[in-house]
């Protein structure tokens, strides 16, 4: 950890200086995963390749202004997440979808509508999303999901990201990112419910 810190800061001492072979590693180091990740946002490789160049871009003339109070590799996944939604923004110019409709129902007797089982590791989305059968599925489930609640999902279940590190990503608490992925989360289970009752998963 300490080495990939201290080559961060390398990288960074360079990027300021204006080297143009310190912005070509920061293109080669970190856009295949964060291409991945504008790609799962935005649902397309066309959408994603304009979301990074434009992120990167952004990152570059921004440097000066980073304050290594994240990580640098945090701090361009925030970037590209909002790169990605906005352009989200301009193509749906929509107002987001409930996530209610999703999420296990009281009855007249307090008691939830359907019962769920706790969500578990293995099944958390990264372990699903694991096992290539299911790959395809999961993804297009996931895509069904609200953008902000789809978003937290791919960031802490898929990117790994920590609770922390997703609420600097969003700039938001690590409350409202633990309150959005469990509910994320159950939406999810909602949506693979019927697969899974008829052994598709």
């Amino acid at each position: 950890m300490t080495d990939v810190v201290s080559d961060e800061q390398a990288l960074l001492s360079r990027l300021r200086a204006g080297e143009d072979a310190a912005f070509e590693e920061l293109v080669r180091t970190y856009s295949p995963r964060l291409l991945g990740l504008a790609r799962r946002i935005v649902g397309n490789d066309e959408d994603a390749r304009d979301v990074i160049q434009d992120a990167l871009l952004s990152a570059f003339r921004s440097i000066d202004r980073f304050q290594g109070e994240a990580r640098l590799g945090t701090w361009l996944h925030r970037i590209v997440v909002n790169t990605a939604l906005m352009k989200l923004r301009r193509r749906r110019r929509k107002p987001e979808e409930s996530i209610e409709p999703l999420l296990p129902a009281f009855q007249s007797d307090g008691h939830f509508g359907e019962t769920f089982s706790p969500w578990t590791k293995s099944e958390a989305a990264d372990a699903v999303l694991s096992r290539a059968e299911t790959k395809r599925l999961v993804r297009s489930l996931i895509d069904q999901l609200p953008e902000s609640f789809r978003t937290v999902l791919l960031l802490r279940d898929i990117e790994g990201l920590d609770t922390q590190e997703a609420a600097r990503v969003l700039d938001t608490t690590p409350n409202a990112v633990k309150i959005r992925l469990h509910r994320a989360r159950q939406a999810l289970r909602t949506l693979l419910a019927p697969h899974l009752q008829r052994g598709a998963i």
